[in-house]
């Protein structure tokens, strides 16, 4: 698992790492049941204070994506399915949110971006 910190970015760091970790999680790069990094070990590769990736990891957990089992570490939460999508039909309403935006900006009628979702939708089927 690769997470790749900006300084530049207005996210926090905390917020940055969580992110990156439920999109792996999402993306289904991280599976149920897969252990994550320790707190301390994912700081040092980080080179950030620990208790920015256990406030990450807080946050994560809090959300229901990952658990931590004293002793052990944390890991991908199973069960959870029902999170998992609703989280990423959240993120496909805001793509096509700001595919719409983009397309009323240009002047793209409906029918055209109708048109479009089609032939992606065809496309798709057949790679």
């Amino acid at each position: 698992m690769e997470i790749i910190i900006s300084n530049a970015s207005d996210k926090p760091i905390y917020e940055q790492i969580s992110s990156q970790i439920k999109g792996a999680i999402l993306s289904g790069s991280l599976q149920a049941g897969d252990a994550l990094p320790s707190i301390r070990a994912l700081a040092n590769d980080l080179r950030v204070s620990v208790i920015t990736t256990k406030r990450a990891y807080s946050d994560l957990e809090e959300l229901g994506f990952i658990e931590t089992v004293q002793g052990k570490g944390s890991f991908v939460a199973g069960g959870n399915l029902e999170l998992l999508r609703e989280e990423r039909l959240r993120r496909v309403e805001q793509l096509l949110e700001a595919a719409l935006g983009e397309a009323q900006s240009a002047g793209v009628p409906a029918a055209d971006l109708h048109d479009m979702l089609d032939a992606l939708i065809e496309a798709a089927r057949t790679t």
